[in-house]
């Protein structure tokens, strides 16, 4: 289980539990999670052709959107093409840099997410409360630098706290009870002490989850002031559609995370810890397709000509 060297780390590979049964067990979850990954990927594509073909949809909103379902599919891709292969397999084995790759990209995508809710909600706050600035503001050229902002802060945010991880040493054993490489269950097995590290990934966690936690919800705060004042039912109706599906995503993806990564770690089983990981990781970013377009006429008239139809040509 691990190459015993006199310097550096001496594990070399991990072993990831996942989800433990019998091999009918295996292949059932095998099966759903296949399933829901494609679902993600057909789902979260289907949305960035509707928007690129569409030029009815070549708005800031639209744009922002096609961003986060690219976002998502990477998302997604970064931990279930290895849990579906641990399915079927007998070592159930990652090797040390493929953990901590994961466990980067994982980290990373999501705090990535943060933001682009964030700049969704900014968006829409523009829209509602400014709309005879909001086209001179969201330009094509700050859409741009947004959406770049978001994918530089996200990446960067936990790059130091994850090269310190992977220095501690991890002398063995080498078995995480979980199916990724998460913070907890790769702290838990270092040789080193972690508290002072420990404490630090889970001061950014908390301030990154907090501070876009209430921008978000602010923003829409903002939103619902200014819709209650429009005098149309139909454009409140409308504005209520685009908001709620919003706001849905955020409690979705912000319920999970606060759970997982601001509760105590002793508060929360290892397989209730696995079963809010699998919500936010798989499960969300399928439904998320399903959210934005099903109360959307636009979205939903682009999607099917993109399943149905050819191009949409507009003059």
């Amino acid at each position: 289980m691990k190459s015993m060297t006199s310097y550096g780390s001496t594990v070399t590979y991990f072993v990831l539990l996942g989800f433990p049964g019998s091999w009918k067990i295996q292949i059932t979850l095998f099966s759903l999670i296949l399933l829901v990954y494609m679902i993600t990927l057909t789902g979260n594509m289907a949305i960035i052709c509707a928007v690129r073909w569409n030029q009815q949809l070549h708005t800031p909103m639209y744009m922002f959107l096609a961003n986060f379902s690219f976002l998502e599919i990477w998302y997604v891709t970064c931990t279930v093409p290895n849990m579906l292969v641990n399915f079927l397999s007998k070592t159930k084995t990652i090797s040390f840099s493929g953990c901590f790759t994961q466990f980067y990209f994982f980290f990373s995508l999501g705090t990535t997410e943060c933001f682009f809710l964030c700049v969704m909600a900014y968006d829409r706050y523009l829209a509602i409360c400014y709309p005879l600035h909001y086209p001179a503001i969201m330009t094509r050229q700050f859409c741009s630098t947004l959406v770049s902002l978001c994918w530089i802060i996200g990446f960067s945010g936990y790059l130091i706290p994850i090269f310190f991880i992977a220095q501690l040493s991890f002398c063995g054993p080498n078995i995480i009870d979980h199916f990724l490489c998460d913070v907890n269950p790769l702290m838990a097995l270092s040789c080193t002490p972690t508290h002072m590290l420990r404490h630090v990934v889970y001061s950014i966690s908390t301030l990154i989850i907090i501070l876009t936690g209430l921008y978000i919800l602010g923003s829409y705060a903002l939103v619902l002031r200014a819709v209650l004042q429009v005098p149309s039912s139909d454009g409140r109706q409308k504005v209520f559609s685009t908001c709620g599906s919003h706001l849905l995503v955020v409690s979705l993806f912000y319920g999970t995370i606060m759970v997982m990564y601001m509760t105590p770690t002793s508060s929360n089983s290892v397989d209730m810890n696995k079963i809010i990981t699998l919500m936010y990781s798989v499960v969300t970013p399928a439904l998320n397709p399903f959210i934005y377009s099903l109360r959307n006429k636009d979205m939903k008239y682009a999607l099917h000509h993109v399943f149905f139809g050819k191009r949409i040509m507009q003059n």
